[in-house]
């Protein structure tokens, strides 16, 4: 597994993206991991109204980079077994780089 944070200064990566229905959801991208199979992010909601952020639960979302046709998009992981893995992989590396403390 390679292993690169992106946002390893104060100039977080925002991503826009759209659901089916055309709805908006900005996310600002924490981390990235490589493997010899896949491409994966760690993001976090971001949003306009102060109050939301404060009501969001904080949890990660984690997404699989996918290509097809030359073109990268973005999918959920399906496999049980491959998301705890992945998300275990994040949990330990954004702790590591942000000084986070297990609950």
């Amino acid at each position: 597994m390679s292993e690169n944070i992106i946002n390893d200064d104060y100039n977080p990566d925002i991503i826009t993206l759209s659901d089916d229905d055309g709805n908006e959801f900005t996310f600002e991208v924490l981390d990235a991991i490589e493997t010899d199979d896949a491409r994966y992010l760690a993001m976090l909601p971001q949003y306009d109204d102060p109050q939301k952020m404060l009501d969001d639960s904080g949890e990660l979302v984690i997404v699989k980079v996918e290509e097809e046709n030359g073109e990268e998009f973005f999918s959920e992981i399906e496999d049980d077994e491959e998301y705890e893995m992945i998300a275990d992989a994040f949990i330990d590396r954004l702790q590591n780089a942000f000084e986070i403390e297990e609950q």
